[in-house]
């Protein structure tokens, strides 16, 4: 490949994020990549949130037993929002007499920024170690506060009440549905066509939430097809990934669950998921809104990269002008439209003889297997 050309170009990713989103657009771009932005939540701010303040006020009038901090910015969040309504200092005079437990390094720095101990944290970083210990030591008629951080810890706070604890689930930076739709709706609409070619997911949450849009629109199984097959899903890591996994959704995940790393992941992942073919005398590699030939990018127009990727299926084979009438969407059933389409591919890729005009049969890719040694399988 060309050294000029950005490892994502000619592609274009999804970004479903709410919190960071521009940061994640930006990386991408950087690297060559067409952006579709279409956050799958929007965070309830801190300040507006009367269930965070009801919660808050229960905690400093009447202090559990344990209190669970689960992340450091929501653990901070909490803190400052609760000075914000005045009641800062009685929250942390509360929780200076509580157990407090911490799930990871990172949230045990913000507990003791605020001028607390946290009793416990564990080396693995794990909720489920967390729920080991106090399962262990008996948590029977205790009053345990967990905070959270956008979501419900389901087999954590059943496992505790199964016990026979009181849950009070301290809900940080919830995530709800986006106000408008349009953006989401797009890029469900965009990975069921396969205009897309991957798709990042930042936290579960939006995982989730991406998956109940398509099921409330009757997309939810052509959604699960693209993905598992054509549209890649980039999550951040494990954790985020598993409302797809629970799905049969293959995803991609960088070895640090960074942002920075998932698009590293996503420039190795786009490119390697390409075949290239040697078509009469060139290299021709077909990404998503555009084709490289001889490594040179040719953005190529939606109507002829439908009509590129059928030739491209069976390369070398003639396909006729019906199939490819059929392939073009809304294209009716005037095989002109196929000729018209055909022209401005030939045109966009800048070789014609790329594709060839089979006299009254079709259009094949002038594919010369001979030479695919030559370029191996990507």
């Amino acid at each position: 490949m060309d050294e000029m050309i950005k490892p994502l170009a000619g592609f274009t990713v999804g970004v479903t994020a709410a919190r960071r989103a521009d940061e994640l657009g930006a990386l991408l771009q950087r690297r060559g990549a067409a952006v579709q932005h279409a956050p799958a939540l929007r965070i309830v701010p801190l300040p507006d949130d009367t269930e965070l303040l009801a919660r808050t006020k229960q905690i400093v009038d009447d202090a559990p037993h344990i209190v669970v901090a689960t992340t450091a910015i929501g653990f901070r969040g909490w803190v400052e929002a609760a000075a914000g309504w005045g009641l800062g200092e009685r929250l942390l005079e509360r929780l200076s007499t509580v157990r407090l437990l911490a799930r990871g390094p990172k949230v045990r720095g913000a507990i003791r920024a605020a001028g607390l101990t946290e009793e416990w944290s564990p080396a693995s970083e794990s909720m489920a170690e967390v729920l080991d210990r106090l399962l262990t030591e008996g948590v029977e008629g205790r009053r345990i506060a967990l905070q959270l951080h956008g979501e419900p810890l389901p087999g954590f706070t059943e496992a505790l009440r199964a016990a026979g604890a009181e849950v009070v689930a301290v809900p940080v930076y919830r995530w709800m549905p986006p106000e408008d739709l349009g953006p989401v709706d797009r890029l469900l609409d965009a990975v069921v066509a396969r205009t897309v070619d991957a798709v990042t997911f930042t936290s579960a949450p939006a995982g989730a939430s991406f998956l109940e849009r398509a099921r409330e629109r009757g997309v939810r199984e052509e959604v699960l097809g693209a993905l598992r097959t054509d549209v890649l899903a980039a999550c951040v890591g494990p954790v985020t990934a598993l409302p797809l996994e629970r799905h049969d959704v293959p995803t991609a995940q960088p070895a640090r669950f960074r942002l920075g790393p998932l698009v590293q992941l996503l420039a190795v992942e786009l490119p390697g998921r390409v075949r290239p073919l040697p078509v009469a005398g060139h290299r021709l590699e077909i990404r998503g809104r555009a084709a490289l030939v001889d490594g040179a990018l040719r953005p190529v127009p939606p109507a002829g990269m439908v009509l590129l990727r059928t030739l491209a299926r069976r390369p070398g084979w003639v396909v006729s002008r019906a199939d490819l009438l059929r392939a073009l969407p809304g294209a009716g059933r005037d095989e002109h439209a196929v000729e018209t389409a055909m022209a401005r591919l030939r045109t966009a890729l800048g070789t014609p003889k790329l594709i060839q005009t089979v006299v009254k049969r079709g259009y094949r890719l002038a594919h010369d297997p001979s030479a695919e040694t030559k370029y191996g399988d990507g």
